[in-house]
């Protein structure tokens, strides 16, 4: 078990030194030397859970959607929750700013996909369950909408990252909720759903709370 253990930190270690390194350089730039020497470990323990730089950037991508994030009185404050946490945590977080860098790499990505799709994914099952639960006006297409709001987020975040850095990506991703919320939700829904700047924080706050409760 310790054994077993120990292979997961030190996959994970791996992940995230190579997120730094493409957040960084990208994919065509980056080094697996680059990497190894930012993870910290041996050649033989990368190779041992990653064949080649290309597994890596798929590695970084399929934790992109790892959230676990509490549930909410609707789906598509949940679906306001995703985007609000993911912009909170871009500035901070590597595996994201990594994830974004090479989904939207048109000749990297040939190789290794794109993380948009299991976004897309993910949305389209909470907006179909928020559709059927009456959350949504009547014409709402759940997958549209999924590829809209992930679309537009990126759109978003790499105009902040541009511009000033992504301080104000919050403050950004929050304006779009706010003008896009409004063609999709149901009036009374519409009403209730917290899209502030600093959502994103406080439930992530919630978050760490839950698990410091649990631990």
């Amino acid at each position: 078990m310790a054994q077993q253990e120990r292979a997961i930190r030190t996959r994970r270690a791996v992940l995230e030194a190579a997120a730094q390194v493409f957040a960084e350089h990208g994919y065509v730039a980056a080094t697996v030397a680059d990497i190894l020497k930012t993870a910290g470990v041996t050649k033989g323990a990368l190779y041992f859970h990653f064949d080649s730089k290309e597994a890596l950037a798929k590695g970084v991508l399929e934790l992109q959607t790892d959230q676990h994030l509490p549930p909410q009185e609707t789906r598509l404050q949940e679906v306001v929750d995703i985007t609000m946490t993911v912009a909170h945590r871009l500035p901070v977080d590597a595996v994201l700013r990594a994830g974004a860098r090479l989904s939207s790499d048109p000749v990297g990505r040939e190789y290794y996909g794109s993380a948009w799709s299991l976004w897309v994914s993910l949305l389209t099952g909470l907006l179909s369950e928020a559709h059927r639960n009456g959350e949504t006006l009547a014409h709402v297409d759940p997958r549209e909408i999924a590829e809209l709001i992930v679309g537009a987020f990126n759109g978003v975040q790499l105009y902040a990252h541009l511009e000033t850095n992504l301080v104000d990506v919050e403050h950004r991703i929050s304006v779009l909720m706010s003008h896009l919320m409004p063609s999709i939700a149901a009036p009374a829904v519409l009403l209730r759903l917290d899209m502030a700047p600093d959502r994103g924080a406080r439930v992530l706050s919630e978050v760490n709370r839950l698990d410091t409760t649990v631990a």
